[in-house]
């Protein structure tokens, strides 16, 4: 299975961080938007795209980069995100990227969020919220979902 990751980590490297995890466990390289081309994710059997959440909302750099994508033939996909805040399940901030995704023909597998350090302008004061993590338990289960992932995306093939 040959796997990649387009990634943007922004403000603290945390959401880099988690990816790389990821992308030990898939055997994938992690890259910016800006070091792949778009039509190159056809030569992958999965593709994890990811960032930070700012108001609710993927990095803008991503949302470009997942909009310029051509349709394709269904390739597996899965989506991850780093946030100050919990994910709603109201108003999940995964929902919008994924279905851009199957719009552009990919078969979202999975979602994966975790906490991370925010000193987004209210928690700027006090240096920010979530201090510590992504810590070792979030990176562990970074890890878990990235093999869950690698195992049905084989199973799968």
């Amino acid at each position: 299975m040959k796997a990649i990751i387009v990634c943007v980590s922004a403000s603290h490297g945390n959401t880099k961080r988690v990816a790389d995890v990821m992308g030990q466990a898939l055997q994938a390289r992690v890259v910016a938007p800006e070091e792949i081309e778009p039509a190159d994710l056809a030569g992958y059997d999965l593709v994890g795209f990811g960032s930070g959440i700012f108001s609710m909302r993927f990095h803008p750099r991503l949302r470009a980069f997942v909009a310029s994508l051509p349709r394709t033939q269904r390739r597996a996909a899965f989506v991850f995100a780093t946030s100050g805040l919990p994910e709603l399940r109201f108003r999940p901030f995964t929902r919008p990227l994924v279905r851009l995704l199957e719009q552009k023909g990919f078969e979202v597998r999975d979602t994966f969020s975790c906490r991370a350090l925010d000193t987004w302008l209210p928690f700027k004061p006090v240096g920010g919220i979530n201090k510590t993590r992504p810590d070792g338990t979030d990176l562990a289960a970074a890890q878990k979902f990235a093999e869950g992932l690698r195992a049905r995306t084989r199973a799968a093939s």
